[in-house]
């Protein structure tokens, strides 16, 4: 049985396409003070927020840890069982603009609805092109109180009218993103720039 617990934990793992050695152990978190332990501990060890389908959305500058944080949170839900899947944000717009050019963008959404956390890193680099942000507002509604979304972004919500074609469609992706969410919003100089 723990064999077979070991070889689940390593296929689900290898699925999840998460970055590699992103873990909770090896962040720093004296070099983003404004990092709350506790809070992004929480995050990790309960799996409550998944079970209700609530999001995770951290913004903050390039270099703060944004994506790492996202990553671990997301090995500890694995270790508990949970199905993830990462993705830079540009690459499932992708996919999913060709499914529906080839007519099976529901198949898709639905094909994704048996993750129960995607991550979606670094919203804030796809473009503004209807085609684009169609597919993505699609799946923040598709998804909306059935499945969580950890997000990261470079951009406060103030300005993804850079993301989205027009306010109103970002405000409409905003309040569902939000309804049920923990966000985390990071300050501070680049630990890149520092080193």
């Amino acid at each position: 049985m723990t064999s077979r617990a070991s070889t689940r934990l390593k296929r689900r793992i290898s699925e999840s396409k998460l970055p590699k050695n992103k873990t909770l152990s090896n962040f720093n978190f004296d070099d983003v003070p404004c990092i709350n332990a506790e809070q992004i501990n929480a995050l990790a060890d309960t799996d409550s927020w998944i079970h209700n389908a609530y999001n995770l959305i951290i913004f903050g500058p390039s270099g703060l840890g944004k994506t790492h944080l996202a990553t671990a949170i997301a090995y500890r839900q694995i270790e508990k069982g949970f199905k993830v899947k990462f993705f830079q944000t540009s690459h499932i717009v992708q996919l999913l603009q060709l499914a529906k050019a080839q007519l099976r963008l529901k198949e898709e959404l639905m094909k994704l609805d048996k993750i129960p956390l995607l991550i979606l890193d670094d919203i804030g680099y796809v473009k503004r092109d209807e085609h684009e942000t169609s597919v993505l507002f699609e799946l923040i509604c598709h998804r909306y109180e059935t499945g969580s979304l950890i997000i990261t972004a470079n951009q406060p919500f103030s300005q993804w009218d850079t993301i989205f074609p027009d306010n109103m469609t970002a405000v409409a992706a905003i309040d569902r993103l939000v309804h049920h969410a923990t966000i985390i919003s990071l300050e501070g100089e680049s630990y890149r720039t520092k080193k």
